[in-house]
């Protein structure tokens, strides 16, 4: 076809133009060209599924983690885990100190009824009475008879004491003064009362060993322990460390 001529066009054979049915302004392109000096984008293999969500592509040598978020802790109680700081030997011995004196004047207040019983009953006793002996051997008696009801009265208020405050609010008065408390060490939460029960029942067992040596050696425990808990035997077998009250 020739300039000039109805029909023809000046510039050649060319696509369709815009307007046209199927036509393309800007003439026939590929989908997504690549442009000059880019990459071109990488497609997914067939059958491998696209990655969900947004982030950084997994970089090779790290584990996928699964969604945002901190890295796992170290359990409760562990150094650098999550939770307070863990108490000190010096503040534990300051909080037993405590607990044994709020105990021994207990012990003290009720071992002066059986006291006072036996010097009341030998005081009717006649030195120059040839029942003499007699008399002060049945004062003797009577005192015993008083003083072993005090002492298992006094062993429930110690399981009481050290139990009940264990189990329920995590500490004796001794810790409360100190700043320390007694946690589950999965769960940082109050031991409870079966917990509490083991931890003062192995002391209290182990101060039958050697006139209380056994109960000695407990308490002195952490000193050597390896797990950096700073947990005793009491501890261990309870499942509870002892921290810094918040």
């Amino acid at each position: 076809m020739s300039f000039g001529q109805p029909g023809s066009n000046p510039y050649g054979d060319q696509p369709q133009g815009y307007g046209q049915p199927g036509g393309n302004p800007y003439g026939e392109q590929p989908q997504n060209p690549q442009q000059p000096g880019y990459p071109a984008y990488p497609q997914a293999p067939q059958g491998v599924p696209p990655q969900q969500g947004y982030g950084y592509p997994q970089q090779p040598g790290y584990p996928q983690q699964p969604g945002y978020g901190y890295p796992q802790q170290p359990g409760y109680g562990h150094p650098g885990g999550p939770g307070p700081r863990l108490a000190s030997m010096g503040r534990r011995f300051g909080a037993r100190s405590i607990d044994f004196a709020i105990i021994f004047v207990i012990y003290i207040i009720l071992m002066a009824g059986g006291v006072a019983s036996f010097a009341s009953s030998a005081q009717d006793c006649d030195p120059a009475s040839t029942t003499y002996e007699t008399c002060i051997n049945d004062a003797s008696s009577g005192m015993v008879s008083k003083i072993l009801p005090i002492v298992i009265m006094f062993g429930v208020a110690t399981l009481l004491y050290e139990w009940l405050m264990i189990g329920l609010l995590g500490a004796t008065l001794g810790k409360l003064a100190v700043g320390i408390r007694v946690l589950r060490a999965d769960t940082g939460q109050k031991p409870g009362l079966l917990k509490s029960f083991v931890r003062w029942i192995i002391p209290t067992a182990a101060g039958y060993v050697s006139c209380g040596l056994g109960q000695l050696l407990v308490y002195l425990s952490p000193f050597w322990d390896n797990s950096g808990r700073v947990q005793g035997w009491h501890d261990k077998a309870a499942s509870t460390v002892v921290v810094h009250k918040d």
